[in-house]
């Protein structure tokens, strides 16, 4: 379990501690039964052959989701996701080692909440942002 964080442990620059993914096909078939997204360059390497890629990617919203789990592990049980974006800039493949990446951007408090914006991304192998995101998560505080 994660270690609750609090507003006032935040600064402005800090790093959100990565999390590592390597998604198999088997788990880009359930993304595809829960997501229902079954286009066929997820699960068919001769089909996504055909349509110029290396073989079989993975979903950008299995992606993008990895860097929900990031920093909804990163914020705490306390900690309340407000905003959570995504921008697809490239292909991950399955097996392949993917590092889900953040850092704080800024601090401000708005309408009562003690707001943490944060930019998230995915990195590959290579160390290329596959995925850009962006997090606003309202923080308790200890006062």
């Amino acid at each position: 379990m994660t270690e609750q964080l609090y507003y006032e442990d935040i600064v402005a620059g800090s790093e959100i501690s990565p999390v590592v993914k390597q998604a198999t096909t088997r788990q880009l078939v359930m993304w595809a039964g829960a997501s229902g997204d079954y286009h066929e360059i997820h699960y068919d390497k001769d089909f996504a052959q055909s349509r110029g890629l290396p073989g079989v990617i993975i979903h950008g919203q299995l992606a993008g989701s990895f860097l929900g789990q990031l920093i909804t592990d990163w914020m705490g049980e306390q900690g309340s996701l407000r905003k959570l974006t995504c921008s697809y800039r490239g292909m991950n493949f399955p097996g392949e080692v993917i590092t889900c990446k953040g850092k704080v951007s800024k601090k401000y408090v708005e309408d009562g909440e003690h707001c943490v914006e944060c930019s998230l991304w995915v990195e590959n192998p290579q160390g290329e942002k596959t995925v850009l995101g962006m997090a606003i998560v309202a923080l308790p505080t200890r006062g």
